[in-house]
């Protein structure tokens, strides 16, 4: 379950400043979580299983969570989030310190490569899906949420995006 809440406790602040933590686990065919795209800041390696990634605030990053046990698979997940910046607010997400802001939650592998699908094609376009427009992102888990065929992003759709984030303040 999520929450949000206020980014008021103090922040982990690391190396290279405020960032927002993701706990990476790979232990092979039981508990593999890894991100799928963004660009970190900082990488901590804790041993040959489990490092954390530090993402700056206002990054787009997915976290893909997938573990089994000797029956098969027990969680299949991915999260599209947004780093939250100090005093912004964001929603707690398992593994990732202290959370941000959620663009996409699907559950359940047959959505979960949906998604993937997505973000391939956005990749296929020569667009890094970490800056591809976060309402696509809303736009999947929305439709993907009620069953429905999410729309392709597309070059002109990325252009605009870029346009506007030229004129935001």
């Amino acid at each position: 379950m999520t929450s949000i809440r206020a980014n008021t406790n103090a922040p982990f602040v690391g190396p290279t400043g405020i960032l927002t933590h993701v706990e990476l686990t790979w232990i092979e065919k039981q508990v593999e979580f890894w991100i799928r795209f963004g660009k970190d800041a900082e990488e901590t390696i804790i041993d040959r299983r489990r490092r954390v990634l530090g993402f700056a605030p206002g990054s787009i990053f997915a976290f893909v969570r997938w573990a089994a046990n000797e029956y098969g698979t027990v969680v299949s997940r991915i999260d599209i989030l947004r780093a939250a910046g100090p005093g912004e607010p964001y929603s707690t997400v398992p593994f990732v310190d202290p959370g941000g802001e959620i663009l996409l939650r699907i559950s359940g592998w047959p959505k979960v490569e949906r998604v993937l699908q997505a973000i391939d094609a956005v990749e296929a376009l020569g667009i890094d899906p970490a800056d591809a427009a976060p309402d696509h992102w809303r736009h999947i888990h929305n439709r993907l949420t009620v069953g429905e065929t999410p729309h392709l992003y597309t070059r002109s759709q990325h252009k605009a995006w870029l346009m506007r984030q030229r004129i935001a303040p």
